[in-house]
């Protein structure tokens, strides 16, 4: 089995910073894309940005500039580096990876996973 668990999440004032952090661990073989998504109340969850294995990148048009997402591949673990925050950042962050992973029958599979989510607050 995989989990993946984010950290880093708080309330902070627009304009300030915050660093989320996402580890994946389990009986992994590999870790391929890997993502931070949003999803504010009321709103549909969205993408924020992605990093492929080999660190390429993609951004929201709406973060880009403001974010920037890396990653760490002898960790499993990627990072999404937030400035300038906005009071339209408010949301909860999932993080999201594509993994190589056993599953109960022994077989190595690629699969979609996510994280429980971290809550973002920015106040004006």
């Amino acid at each position: 089995q995989v989990q993946l668990v984010e950290s880093g999440g708080g309330l902070v004032q627009a304009g300030g910073s915050l660093r989320l952090s996402c580890v994946a661990s389990g009986s992994i073989a590999s870790v391929n894309t890997m993502g931070w998504y949003r999803q504010a109340p009321g709103k549909q969850r969205e993408l924020v940005a992605t990093i492929t294995r080999t660190s390429t990148t993609n951004y929201a048009d709406s973060v880009k500039g403001r974010f920037t997402i890396s990653r760490d591949n002898a960790k499993n673990t990627v990072y999404l580096q937030m400035n300038g925050l906005e009071p339209e950042d408010t949301a909860v962050y999932y993080c999201n990876g594509r993994i190589v992973a056993r599953n109960r029958l022994g077989y190595y599979i690629e699969d979609d996973y996510w994280g429980q989510g971290t809550q973002v607050t920015v106040s004006s």
